[in-house]
């Protein structure tokens, strides 16, 4: 499938969860000020502003539920939801053929920036280039137009959604030459800004603003919420929210879930970084 097709497949999708949602739930935070309670929600550290968002709004709405969050991954979230630890597991890629008897719903999604420090001196790459650096092909900055630096990659760790939503468009999984492999989104921006040679990748809701990395534009598209949203660039994923496949949720946690997919929660979520699709 072309990239361009991605975001309207999506779309389409969560159009679909959207309906299919509503006929349960309110579908406004505002509309239930008689809920009470705790939702739990565990999963994709990527999600963390996206997800820190949507709950303090609705937590001010609803000012009895409190809303939980673990930052533990997509794949211990989604596990955690499986196993009914969790409410909502938070995951940003899409679920693998094993992992049924669960239901994505798609509320934003995500380019995933390719970022170097801020001394590398090259701007654009192009997506074969990217897959060459990190399988070692390429392994100096000078093979790009770039100094004459040795190129060190840094990556997340396995299970990591934005791992594997990266190595899956970049078709480099199991195949990256990693100097190092971290567990959180800041730990690989920290290590980038700290070394001229490093490159890595990380959420565009996690980029904006920090100090010592850019990003690349990829094929001459930069990452920004309207080239993930038209599909011109080409490294992007899913923002899901997870919840069990034929099973209903609590009164406040199918609220919470009406609400992540409503127009209300568009501008938080693009506030927070990423790309809304309601």
């Amino acid at each position: 499938m072309k990239r361009a097709g991605i975001a309207k497949m999506l779309i389409g999708l969560t159009a679909s969860a959207v309906l299919a949602f509503s006929l349960a739930g309110c579908g406004k935070s505002d509309s239930s000020s008689d809920l009470s309670g705790t939702i739990s929600t565990n999963g994709s550290t990527s999600m963390e502003k996206v997800i820190g968002s949507l709950s303090e709004a609705f937590m001010a709405d609803n000012p009895t539920v409190k809303i939980t969050y673990d930052a533990t991954g997509s794949g211990t979230g989604i596990e955690s939801v499986s196993q009914g630890s969790c409410d909502i597991g938070l995951s940003s890629r899409a679920l693998k053929g094993k992992e049924t008897g669960l239901t994505p719903i798609t509320v934003a999604l995500d380019g995933i920036a390719v970022v170097v420090n801020e001394d590398c001196g090259v701007q654009n790459l192009t997506l074969q280039q990217v897959t060459d650096i990190f399988t070692g092909k390429i392994r100096n900055w000078s093979e790009v137009g770039g100094k004459d630096l040795e190129i060190a990659c840094i990556g997340r760790e396995s299970g990591s959604g934005t791992r594997e939503g990266f190595e899956s468009v970049t078709k480099t999984s199991d195949q990256c030459v990693l100097a190092q492999e971290l567990t959180s989104t800041g730990a690989v921006m920290t290590a980038v800004a700290s070394s001229p040679n490093a490159i890595g990748y990380a959420s565009l809701s996690s980029v904006e603003g920090q100090k010592g990395i850019y990003s690349l534009s990829i094929d001459g598209a930069t990452c920004s919420e309207k080239t993930v949203l038209d599909g011109t660039y080409p490294i992007q994923r899913p923002f899901n929210l997870i919840v069990p496949e034929g099973s209903e949720l609590s009164t406040e946690a199918q609220a919470f879930v009406d609400f992540a997919i409503s127009p209300a929660a568009a501008e938080l979520i693009r506030k927070a970084g990423a790309v809304p699709l309601a």
